[in-house]
């Protein structure tokens, strides 16, 4: 079976569904209210697991009703958590996710908790379930320090890496060379190459900015355009995102695009074709409610390619 190990963090979703979202100011009401687990890190790491892979989530987790969630929702999806660590100290992280019905386009705040206090020791400590990965993914949820760390981990090892880079925050440039794959979607990439990102053109012109800083393929994401790949092998081609059925939630889309795409590569599968593994996994993915909820399972993935 395939590896992944992942970087990243847990928090708690507190997720709203309103016909519109609210001005500064105003107080709506809302349609729907629901609790349930969510991270960038978390959800990358349920994503591969569902999708088919042996996963292992390095993170903390704060000794609360939110981190038992964590631990009950791992237990249940079959992913090692031994490298999650209880932190005493800080509260498990949450974020408030807005939903507009009939589009499920959504806005969403993020507290890290206690996986904001992560170190690389921390990343150091693990490093036997990194070296022993296919593929290792992080983001820019964990201070940047940490992922720099677990990336330097992993490329010393020969495991493939991924940065997602979202949130979107400054790096440094002696982060780029480290990246296998950089995973921006295309408002990621404006802000870190510094010009609007609003196309196919624009997707090409950014991918060839991030080859330029080091990266081996960067890999932008295009919602319902699909994903544009720069692999080096001639122009940089797009992959046709896979349409599951209406649309319900984007929350988490890019989430399951990016765990699906760590478990293609860790496969075997090339850039392009593991891109088009995670836009089916994304596809299926925005059809239910929710983000970790949301995900597919290898089944269901399989079953949608076929046809």
């Amino acid at each position: 079976m395939a590896r992944v190990c992942v970087l990243g963090i847990f928090v708690a979703d507190l997720a709203f569904w309103s016909t519109r979202l609210p001005e500064m100011g105003e107080t709506i009401l809302g349609s729907a209210f629901k609790l349930g687990p969510g991270g960038k890190g978390s959800n990358q790491a349920i994503a591969a697991r569902r999708a088919g892979a042996e996963v292992s989530l390095i993170s903390r987790l704060g000794k609360d009703a939110f981190g038992e969630l964590a631990r009950r929702t791992y237990a249940a999806e079959g992913v090692d958590d031994s490298r999650v660590a209880d932190d005493p100290d800080h509260g498990t992280g949450a974020a408030f996710i807005m939903v507009e019905e009939g589009t499920g386009e959504n806005a969403i705040i993020v507290t890290m908790g206690a996986a904001g206090q992560l170190t690389p020791a921390d990343v150091d400590a693990a490093a036997d379930v990194i070296a022993s990965a296919d593929v290792f993914a992080t983001n820019c949820e964990v201070p940047v320090p940490v992922a720099r760390r677990g990336l330097e981990l992993a490329r010393a090892r020969g495991v493939r890496t991924i940065l997602n880079p979202a949130p979107a925050v400054p790096l440094p440039d002696d982060i780029y060379p480290l990246v296998d794959f950089l995973t921006p979607n295309e408002s990621e990439a404006a802000s870190l190459c510094g010009r609007p990102v609003d196309g196919i053109d624009a997707a090409r012109a950014a991918a060839a900015a991030f080859r330029e800083r080091g990266v081996g393929c960067p890999v932008i994401t295009l919602g319902a355009a699909g994903a544009l790949v720069d692999d080096g092998a001639g122009e940089a081609g797009r992959v046709p995102a896979v349409e599951a059925g209406p649309v319900v939630d984007t929350t988490g889309a890019g989430d399951a695009f990016n765990g699906g795409f760590a478990v293609g590569l860790a496969e075997g599968l090339d850039a392009r074709a593991a891109a088009g593994f995670g836009c089916a996994v994304a596809g299926l993915s925005v059809t239910r409610v929710g983000t970790a909820p949301s995900m597919p399972t290898r089944d269901e993935i399989d079953r949608l390619l076929s046809r």
